[in-house]
């Protein structure tokens, strides 16, 4: 008998992924400036550094928010004791709050719908418990994040079946790629019942048009299936098009809101990942009062609540953040791209997120997803970046990789773009003189051929020529 579980033995956590394994690799080797400036750039990490400047000076103004101060040492007793599981009234109506504010104050959200969870993660949890059962199946676009494999799969049996899109609409979800995947399930016997989109797209960066989205609470509302929104990155919007909910389509498209959830965090929005604070706010009664049962096996503390309800009710420094983080984001994805189109590489066009979705698809051997894995394993070893390669999104297509940019500062930023105009340059450069090396070579080959072909065949002798033997490759010697 094993010491271990079915479940915590399944494999389905997904840990067994390249964007795992770059974690692990800049956890052995983690850059740093002055202690370790050839150690790995954590670039595939999407948190969001950029306006954390803020919500400290906010702390340090705002003695009273914490118990654990001086000054709000008086409301120690009362966070400190068991609380409602449902969560502190103050902070169920300043997330709301929030949530309307990022949304440009176009829908309501009501307090009592909301429920909290241990972060996005648990927020993804709870809903899979809640609306499907083992063996049933989200249809999920690609690219995706590769938690949603851990987060929906691992303990609750529920599967994920792909939508495949790609870059011949710069990875666009359409009706017709709903329609198909949705068949194609149907006849594998594989039985949908819910649809997750990610608004804005993690790894994508990008947002659904209204258009969209209305296409798609069509889809849902027709199939009879469940709609779940992650939209944990709503307010990291930096430029046009605007973001827009799934709350404010619901109200021009007809449907059954009793099958319309939505998953939020303050973790991309804020930029506090480490306080843990998930969102599960659904349109059905049956779903809020089920989704607060399960909360309780990850419940987000009350001193953080307490703490968390302080900032967000002030609402002159929440629009004074929102509107900074929009500016900063921007700024820095502007610098990054910038930074990247120096050697031509190129990025889908983005204007939300902490991320760009690069394309390196020139840089494969040949376009399949081992080469995409090969030169993964060259930019992390050698060049010593942790980017996430496009098969761990699922991607239907190789050679593009998610990059974050806004978990360092701009003096380690330019550290990872030197690295990367180094690597590309030498890359470059090398294809460019093996050309022009098998350019003279041939000349003198053939010359040579000319006066002696009855000692060797031409085709022999390509056949046998260093050029054509796989090991030449610099990406097999760079893997060895």
């Amino acid at each position: 008998m094993g010491v271990l579980s079915k479940i915590a033995t399944s494999g389905r956590h997904g840990e067994n992924s390249a964007y795992f394994d770059g974690w692990k690799a800049y956890d052995t080797d983690p850059f740093h400036p002055k202690h370790n400036p050839r150690g790995v750039i954590q670039m595939g990490l999407a948190e969001n550094q950029l306006c954390f400047d803020m919500i400290e000076e906010w702390v340090v103004n705002n003695p009273r928010a914490s118990i654990c101060s001086e000054e709000g040492v008086d409301e120690f007793k009362n966070i400190a004791l068991y609380q409602d599981y449902h969560g502190l009234l103050q902070f169920r109506k300043a997330v709301a709050r929030f949530m309307e504010r990022v949304r440009g104050d176009r829908v309501r959200f009501d307090p009592d719908r909301i429920v909290m969870s241990g972060g996005a993660t648990g927020a993804h949890e709870i809903l899979a418990f809640c609306l499907l059962d083992p063996g049933e199946a989200f249809l999920v676009p690609t690219p995706y994040y590769p938690g949603y494999d851990r987060d929906l799969r691992w303990r609750t049996g529920v599967e994920l079946y792909p939508v495949p899109c790609d870059s011949s609409n710069d990875f666009k979800l359409t009706s017709s790629a709903l329609e198909s995947a949705y068949a194609k399930a149907m006849d594998e016997s594989i039985r949908v019942k819910g649809l997750l989109i990610n608004n804005p797209s993690n790894p994508l960066g990008t947002v659904l048009d209204r258009d969209t989205l209305k296409d798609i609470v069509r889809f849902a509302n027709d199939k009879k299936i469940h709609l779940v929104c992650d939209e944990i990155y709503a307010a990291t919007v930096f430029s046009a098009p605007e973001f827009v909910s799934v709350a404010e389509v619901m109200e021009e498209v007809e449907c059954d809101p009793d099958l319309v959830h939505i998953a939020y965090s303050l973790s991309k929005d804020l930029g506090l990942p480490g306080f843990r604070v998930g969102v599960v706010y659904s349109y059905s009664a049956a779903v809020v009062s089920c989704a607060r049962r399960m909360s309780s096996f990850a419940l987000v503390s009350t001193q953080t609540q307490h703490l968390v309800a302080s900032v967000l009710s002030d609402e002159a420094f929440v629009g004074r953040f929102l509107r900074e983080s929009s500016e900063r984001l921007g700024t820095r994805h502007r610098d990054f791209t910038r930074g990247l189109a120096r050697f031509e590489i190129g990025t889908l066009h983005g204007n939300a997120g902490l991320f760009v979705w690069m394309d390196l698809r020139r840089l494969l051997r040949e376009a399949t997803f081992e080469a995409e894995s090969e030169l993964w394993r060259v930019i992390i070893d050698e060049v010593k970046l942790n980017v996430s390669p496009g098969g761990s999104f699922h991607c239907s297509e190789p050679g593009w990789f998610r990059v974050c940019f806004a978990n360092m500062d701009e003096e380690t930023m330019a550290v990872a773009l030197a690295r990367i105009w180094k690597f590309v340059g030498q890359r470059q450069g090398g294809e460019e003189a093996e050309a022009a090396k098998t350019k003279t070579k041939k000349k003198k080959c053939r010359r040579s051929l000319e006066i002696n072909l009855s000692f060797r065949g031409l085709d022999d002798y390509l056949t046998s020529s260093p050029h054509h033997s796989p090991m030449s490759s610099p990406m097999v010697h760079a893997t060895t």
